[in-house]
């Protein structure tokens, strides 16, 4: 922990005050201790919660009181076993002894809640999609599906983007958003190094897609920056979308990237058209399947 930065000297106040407080809702038969005769203030005492994370007690004085020593990821974990402390408590306690908090446990492909399913489906007629970190389809609307030529066999939009040959062909600048694509993908691989997830998705389509192979091969590293996508529709013609990606961050793990017509691209009208004459899902023909995570 820092000794003498403005923002370091905040962390330890902060830290002080959530250490008191998840001690303080804690009563020892919460955390299988003898129940304790009547005492002044309410919670476990220090020297307790130091006896659950099998710290010594001055150490955690020391931590409590918000001074500058070393602590590690395994001691924090201790703590935030012995204080009970759920994924958000533990995140935060990680963030303010200046630490980036490890990855949130759970399912490693999180569903979509019944909300974030009618969001997606209230923003037909324009397109959009729930995504997880490695870029499988969560859910998606039916104008997607339509605009974009997504299929029932499609179950990863990187997977897609180079392997289903309705989408390559009309999408308008395919070639030139494909190096950035690629890009994003091992950024985002890179934030989880220890995710094999990743490389099982890369492995298939370096086999499945001589561009793709030719691409990750460049190691290239950058943001999303697919800010306009430019589709040629057989039924509705050009279409051009400006995206919007957003992260949830109720949500780990999940993205919505959300397509809204260009102004003056004629795109609404032409959107309402499609839409009235009832979008269709295309067949499912010319796909290469790759098996996401």
């Amino acid at each position: 922990m820092a000794t003498d930065t403005p923002s370091a000297t905040g962390r330890r106040e902060r830290l002080r005050g959530f250490l008191r407080s998840r001690r303080a809702r804690l009563a020892p038969e919460d955390v299988g201790l003898p129940p304790a005769a009547r005492r002044r203030t309410p919670g476990l005492r220090r020297e307790e919660v130091a006896l659950l994370a099998g710290v010594g007690v001055s150490w955690y004085t020391w931590l409590e009181q918000g001074r500058p020593i070393n602590v590690s990821a395994d001691v924090l974990d201790a703590i935030a076993r012995a204080l009970r402390l759920d994924e958000p408590e533990r995140e935060h306690l990680y963030l303010l002894t200046g630490l980036n908090p490890p990855p949130r446990t759970g399912a490693a492909r999180p569903e979509a809640t019944p909300e974030l399913r009618r969001l997606i489906e209230a923003w037909s007629p324009r397109p959009a999609v729930l995504l997880d970190r490695y870029e499988n389809f969560v859910a998606v609307n039916d104008a997607a599906r339509a605009v974009f030529g997504y299929t029932a066999a499609d179950r990863n939009c990187l997977v897609a983007f180079f392997t289903n040959a309705r989408y390559r062909a009309l999408h308008t600048h395919w070639e030139a958003v494909a190096p950035g694509v690629v890009a994003a993908f091992r950024a985002a691989a890179a934030r989880h190094p220890d995710d094999p997830g990743f490389d099982r998705i890369a492995d298939g389509l370096c086999a499945a897609s001589p561009e793709f192979d030719a691409l990750w091969a460049r190691h290239d590293v950058g943001a999303t920056a697919q800010a306009v996508k430019a589709v040629r529709h057989p039924e509705a013609g050009e279409l051009v979308f400006d995206t919007t990606t957003l992260a949830l961050p109720d949500q780990p793990g999940l993205h919505v990237e959300l397509q809204n017509p260009r102004p003056g691209s004629g795109t609404a009208e032409r959107l309402e058209r499609l839409a009235a004459a009832g979008f269709r899902t295309p067949a499912g023909a010319g796909l290469v399947v790759v098996d996401p995570c």
